[in-house]
């Protein structure tokens, strides 16, 4: 018998380890954060007098690093805080009793977390907590499970559309008009779907497409710009990071504050995480902090965009045979 070619040999033993090492990376990066759910500077209010306040927000601080505490002058400060999402809830004490104020639209988790924490300060106080919804999630999706499983099919889709560009060929200029296409035909149907027949968005329907939209287009610039500068081998990489890391870091089923540091920060920088904290400020908050989840997106798109187009002026060059001078002529 012919002994295995050495070739087929490291084949064979690159893939039985290849695909533990990658199973293994899935699992850390999708158990870990879920394992370590936790608030981590989490932006809270307190509301009141300072005298009224300061012993709950001592207690709020004896929780090392779970809190990021905001002082207001009253309700209404704490309220319009809590509209343009600086922070997620607010504890408003006054001659009343203590009343936390939440948005669960903002994320249904943190708002049974905060309710949790705070009414267990209140009992030991021997209060009873009054709690209201400022920003309420829609009646359609009380849990925004609708939202966070919108964040998965945005990033297939993205990732689809780069790697259909790639596989068919398209380059420079066809290349970026298809995925444009692509990405605003996506937002436009998303957005049907999720607004005119779900009803679990409740925004400005066409904010919410162009956001959908923009989601799209970031991820699926990123993988076709990849796949334009080296090759194949861009779409596994720009694919392998969507899943594998901006997925679930995304923190669009609980919230960023919530996963271990620092994947909640590195999620906000890519693309589905970003992505998720845009739909929410556009679906249920008229837009408010908006404006960064907006450019980290348009910044992916631009740059992939880019490196699409500088793919294909450097595959263009590669074509183009050099010059030979001509060969003299010999007189006889």
């Amino acid at each position: 018998m012919s002994a295995t070619p050495a070739p087929l040999n490291r084949r064979m033993i690159a893939a039985a380890v290849l695909v533990p090492v990658i199973a293994a990376l899935a699992l850390w990066a999708f158990a870990w954060p879920a394992a370590r759910t936790a608030p981590h500077d989490l932006p809270l209010g307190v509301a009141g007098p300072t005298a009224a306040t300061a012993p709950v927000q001592e207690r709020l601080e004896q929780r090392e690093g779970a809190f990021e505490i905001h002082h207001y002058d009253d309700e209404a400060a704490a309220r319009e805080a809590i509209e343009d999402r600086t922070v997620y809830g607010a504890v408003v004490v006054g001659e009343s009793g203590p009343q936390l104020l939440t948005a669960s639209a903002a994320s249904p988790v943190v708002a049974q977390l905060l309710q949790q924490a705070v009414a267990e300060q209140a009992s030991a106080d021997g209060a009873r907590l009054r709690t209201v919804d400022v920003v309420p999630a829609p009646e359609s999706d009380p849990r925004g499970a609708a939202l966070n499983a919108s964040v998965l099919p945005l990033a297939l889709t993205g990732i689809a559309a780069g790697a259909v560009v790639s596989v068919l060929g398209l380059r420079g200029a066809r290349a970026v008009t298809a995925l444009v296409g692509a990405a605003a035909l996506t937002g436009l149907a998303a957005a049907a779907i999720g607004h005119s027949w779900l009803e679990v968005l409740t925004g400005d329907w066409w904010a919410e497409a162009a956001a959908l939209g923009l989601a799209v287009l970031a991820v699926g610039a990123a993988v076709a710009g990849l796949a334009a500068l080296i090759g194949t081998a861009g779409l596994g990489i720009g694919a392998a990071v969507v899943m594998l890391f901006g997925n679930p870091w995304a923190g669009a089923a609980s919230a960023p504050q919530l996963l271990p540091e620092p994947t909640g920060f590195i999620g906000q920088l890519l693309p589905p995480g970003a992505a998720a904290t845009l739909l929410r400020s556009v679906a249920y908050f008229d837009g408010a902090a908006a404006t960064g989840p907006a450019l980290t997106l348009a910044w992916w798109s631009v740059l992939g965009l880019g490196a699409v187009l500088l793919g294909t002026m450097i595959t263009n060059r590669g074509k183009i045979a050099p010059r030979t001078a001509p060969t003299p002529v010999l007189a006889g």
